[in-house]
């Protein structure tokens, strides 16, 4: 019966060599993690070029009118408000808006970040923020889709994409990655989905609006996960002890 010895040794060991010596400062990263980096890429590409897509067809579109389920889930959103669903949907409004979102929350995460000795998750969750809030912010001007006559709320200019479900999408898709938790996936995910649903209901856009700023946010978020892949996962795999702790 043929032998498992040395089935689990590194290759120089198995071969009698002297093992080989890390550089100072490289990376003892598993291979997968330094060098997987082709699908998020490619998922994040992808992700971007159908926003880009969906923004074209708005504006071949005559008078950039709105597509026909576009329509009917207005219809519904208007046919079904009241006070009850009014209230949180201002709430989801404000907080993915305004001061709280461009300032307050980011603050929080990248304070939270560098407590806790994470500065490459920092530095890679504020690239995703600012380069998703800028796309946004293009995309809007370029475009110029009007917003729905049923808003119940103060907007700016240009209504493809939704600036609030791409900040809710990169938020939950940064936070997932950094910290690989399933519980942060579950709440990223349920709160970027109330955020596109909350901006349909108080008739701020129109639901391809949600679904393209989901899918900037998102694709932002992963593409810009390839250059820190490996910076990440050994930041992530080391203890992180506050620092005031030495």
């Amino acid at each position: 019966m043929p032998s498992d010895a040395g089935h689990d040794a590194p290759p120089d060991a198995a071969d009698g060599a002297a093992p080989a010596v890390l550089a100072p400062g490289a990376s003892t990263a598993p291979a997968p993690a330094q060098v997987a980096r082709r699908w998020p890429v490619v998922s994040g590409a992808v992700a971007v070029l159908l926003v880009l897509g969906l923004g074209a067809i708005v504006v071949v579109r005559e008078r950039l009118l709105p597509f026909g389920f576009d329509a009917e889930w207005m219809e519904e959103m208007v046919e079904h408000r009241s006070p009850f669903w009014v209230v949180p949907s201002l709430v989801m409004n404000s907080l993915g808006g305004g001061v709280i979102a461009v300032f307050v929350v980011p603050i929080v995460v990248i304070v939270a970040l560098l407590l806790f000795r994470r500065p490459w998750a920092a530095l890679y969750f504020v690239i995703a923020i600012i380069v998703s809030a800028a796309l946004v912010q293009i995309l809007k001007s370029a475009i110029g889709r009007p917003r729905p006559e049923q808003i119940l709320v103060v907007s700016d200019f240009g209504s493809f994409p939704s600036g609030h479900s791409a900040n809710a999408a990169t938020l939950a898709v940064t936070l997932g990655i950094v910290f690989v938790r399933v519980w942060i996936w579950v709440a990223g995910s349920v709160y970027t989905l109330l955020m596109m649903a909350s901006r349909t209901y108080l008739g701020a856009h129109w639901l391809s609006d949600t679904i393209g700023g989901l899918l900037l946010g998102a694709g932002v978020a992963v593409l810009l996960w390839a250059p820190f892949a490996a910076k990440l996962y050994d930041e992530r795999v080391r203890a992180h002890p506050p620092v005031w702790v030495r």
